[in-house]
């Protein structure tokens, strides 16, 4: 097939399998929000199929189907969860998604147990291991309660029906008159009563009910749903119990430290591991191969240093001696000269993604003009818990124990490395210490899989805080040009936004210099301007990094230039943000982006089931000003505030943020006011929680986040050159508003962390009249 940029893919032949193989869950997901036609189905499942470990044979076992539809792709069906009952009445439910901390290994499980209807207590939750027949378990993308609720809730009601006719059947009475509530079945009339572990059999030889005879719970009925609910692990988390990757251990396992290219796409010229043999402890030395492009989930190639403790390995790696034979096309790449060069893209016309009216006539022709350009640095994950992976391969097959987002991925990319099939790989998913993306790309466990084989025994690869820095899928640098044209009123009649920046879309296809649809779709062309003229502009950047993924993705410095341009425009009108903004999206309304040929990404979503809606982006504006106190706050040069609104991951999000000065020129952020509507939610403090850290997250990515090349080499290594807001440099007070709605499930994890740069650098603005127009902040002396 035939990508955007004209490329063929070999060997693959629609964009799921490209997504799989990339996994990416920002591609992929072609309108798979299961509330709508074609709502999953629940079967029973042989237990010899389930997870052996998890049930007894004795166990009554029912799957759930997740129905993927869209208007462009053909809809499939995918098992996506299993949920079974033991004889003593105990609810076993597989969560099938990655837990970093957003709740996801809490909230789907919550969700079977609340339309079933059984005591949370009594619910055991295993973490399933990598297999398609859970359909995505890519936790990325903000999509994992979006995608998989209805098919929890389906669940849940279709093995309440079961078990209350299973019921009604012992006990002679119409099932009507049968209710299962917190894990007992009752008949009222009778007076009987019975714990479910008593029907587990009976049920087990009833047919499946059609959903039309399911009865759904009203919210109003809803035990857990929409409280708040600890997450599973919270206690072993916080009493040390809890599992991540670093705690694997596999008996007789050694322990890797890879010296990696320090050059993108370099080989090997030759190595000197004499030394490193020296060190005690040291076992072997390995090399690893290089990696073919498009390198994909491909670990980088270099040399392992095999020994019987991660010290060892550590201490042999500082002893390696290799020559590079760097790649002239990538050894050349400088930060400040590839900004120019981005710069240089933009002030030129681009590939058109988006065309409204006549920009050119009608900025020619516009009685004030404005025009600026924004620059976003590259950025890295740094997670706290650096990639680590433990991985085990005997007679053909695999087994690997990782913190990933993505465990198909895993299945995946080891298979492709060691030419076995994905079937031949079992990948167990420990907790992540964070993730933000990074660890939905396995290259670690790929390096952890080859060193198994090479050496016969168990091997942990284990990455330092210098690797993960150096060696990242780095989130792409950007440099974007704005033109706003106005009436002699100051209202916006045309509007320009070019953008360049090293596409994601290179991961799968080497050389590609413009953005994939879901790239440009993250707001250069999916804007809510009610402005007559309107051109969007993807220019061509070329990538001497790998790029991947980063919490809010694009929409990182996609928003940062929209909303810092919109607040410069107010303030050249003798406005401020808000008035403005709410000029410029207009009445309320859905827009209709086709009007302009466009396709809208939507997140992958049907506009159908999530439109773009000016309405919901209106009133999280206009509440969060008000909370706030935006339009009467006094800003001075000791304190001021800003403010910004932006949708993103098919939510709607504004965040208004307080900043202090002192004498010394000490920047400090007070408060973040923050209001979000992300439709119907399950656990409440979760959504809450994700929205204090988005605004940690963007605070300090604004303020500090910077990753910088010289002569192809990443210059940072640690905290020291890429540090991350401590506390004193974090917001103080972070008050998160979640609007009561009635919408479909949207995007909780994300969405928060794009309006804090632009609402951070006005409120700056409102202080000293500076404006930064690039980030990181602390590049600009403010006083």
């Amino acid at each position: 097939m035939k990508n955007a940029y004209g490329t063929s893919f070999p060997a693959i032949e629609n964009k799921s399998e490209i997504a799989r193989l990339t996994g990416d869950s920002y591609a992929h997901h072609p309108g798979a929000y299961a509330d709508v036609e074609g709502t999953p189905e629940v079967f029973k499942v042989d237990r010899r199929e389930f997870l052996g470990a998890i049930l007894s044979a004795s166990a009554f076992v029912l799957g759930a189907n997740l129905a993927t539809s869209s208007a462009s792709a053909a809809a499939t069906w995918q098992p996506s969860v299993y949920l079974g009952f033991e004889p003593d009445g105990q609810v076993v439910i597989t969560a099938h998604r990655s837990e970093m901390g957003t709740g996801s290994r809490t909230s789907l499980p919550l969700v079977v147990a609340d339309e079933l209807d059984v005591d949370w207590k009594t619910v055991r939750v295993e973490q399933a291991i990598g297999d398609t027949k859970y359909g995505s378990q890519n936790t990325d993308g903000s999509c994992s309660v979006r995608d998989f609720v209805a098919a929890m809730h389906q669940a849940g009601a279709t093995a309440r029906l079961m078990l209350e006719r299973a019921a009604a059947q012992k006990w002679g009475v119409p099932a009507s008159e049968v209710a299962l509530r917190m894990g007992k079945l009752t008949h009222a009339a009778s007076k009987r009563s019975a714990a479910i572990g008593e029907f587990v059999a009976a049920a087990a030889t009833l047919p499946v009910p059609a959903k039309t005879e399911l009865r759904f719970k009203d919210p109003g009925e809803y035990r857990y749903i929409g409280k708040d609910v600890a997450i599973v692990d919270q206690h072993n988390i916080v009493t040390g119990k809890a599992v991540y990757g670093m705690d694997t251990k596999r008996p007789g396992m050694l322990y890797a430290a890879i010296e990696r290219p320090p050059v993108y796409d370099s080989k090997i010229k030759n190595v000197n591991d004499s030394e490193a043999l020296q060190v005690k402890g040291v076992q072997k030395t390995v090399q690893l191969p290089p990696f073919k492009q498009p390198h994909l989930f491909q670990q980088l190639g270099g040399v392992a240093v095999l020994a019987d403790s991660t010290y060892a390995a550590l201490e042999g790696r500082k002893k390696l001696k290799v020559d590079w034979d760097a790649n002239p096309a990538h050894s050349s790449f400088n930060s400040a000269a590839y900004k120019q060069e981005l710069f240089a893209s933009v002030h030129k016309a681009g590939k058109a993604v988006r065309n409204r009216g006549n920009f050119d006539i009608a900025f020619n022709k516009a009685a004030k003009k404005l025009e600026a350009d924004y620059y976003v640095p590259m950025l890295a994950h740094a997670p706290m818990e650096p990639p680590v992976a433990v991985a085990e391969f005997k007679s053909g097959k695999v087994e690997a124990w990782c913190p990933t987002q993505d465990p198909q991925a895993v299945q995946q990319a080891v298979a492709a490395a060691l030419g076995i099939t994905p079937q031949d790989v079992t990948a167990n998913v420990t907790l992540l210490g964070g993730g933000f993306g990074r660890k939905s790309k396995p290259d670690y466990v790929v390096e952890a899989a080859l060193l198994s084989k090479a050496s016969g025994k168990p091997v942990k690869v284990v990455w330092t805080r210098e690797d993960d820095i150096r060696f990242d899928y780095f989130h792409s640098v950007a440099a974007m040009h704005m033109k706003g044209g106005m009436d002699s009123s100051g209202k916006l009649e045309s509007w320009l936004f070019r953008s360049a920046f090293p596409p994601i879309a290179s991961t799968s296809v080497a050389g590609a210099e413009y953005g994939a649809d879901f790239e440009t779709g993250m707001a250069l062309n999916e804007i809510l301007f009610d402005v007559p003229h309107i051109r969007a502009e993807n220019c061509p950047a070329r990538n001497h990094v790998r790029q991947g993924w980063l919490r809010a993705v694009c929409h990182l410095f996609h928003a940062f230039a929209i909303h810092s341009f919109v607040d410069e425009l107010a303030h050249l009108n003798n406005s401020n943000y808000v008035d403005y903004f709410l000029k410029t999206i207009g009445p309320d309304r859905q827009v209709d982006l086709t009007k302009d040929g466009v396709t809208p990404w939507n997140n992958g979503q049907p506009t159908a089931t999530f439109p773009l809606d000016t309405g919901r982006l209106r009133r999280v504006l206009e509440q969060c000003a008000q909370k706030s106190g935006y339009a009467k706050f006094a800003n001075s040069k000791n304190r001021a505030i800003g403010i910004a609104a932006h949708r993103s991951f098919l939510s709607y999000v504004a965040s208004a943020v307080e900043i202090a000065i002192d004498a010394q020129g000490n920047l400090t952020i007070p408060n973040v006011w923050t209001v979000a509507d992300v439709g119907q939610t399950v656990m409440p403090d979760r959504v809450r929680a994700q929205f204090e850290g988005a605004a940690v997250f963007g605070a300090s990515l604004a303020l500090m986040g910077e990753i910088t090349a010289d002569s192809g080499r990443i210059t940072q290594s640690n905290f020291h050159n890429y540090p991350v807001a401590r506390l004193k440099q974090a917001p103080q007070k972070i008050d998160v508003t979640i609007v009561a709605s009635n919408a479909p499930h949207a995007g909780v994890g994300e969405p928060g962390a794009p309006v804090i740069a632009p609402a951070l650098t006005a409120a700056i603005f409102n202080a000293t009249g500076k404006r930064i127009r690039e980030l990181p902040i602390r590049q600009t002396k403010i006083v």
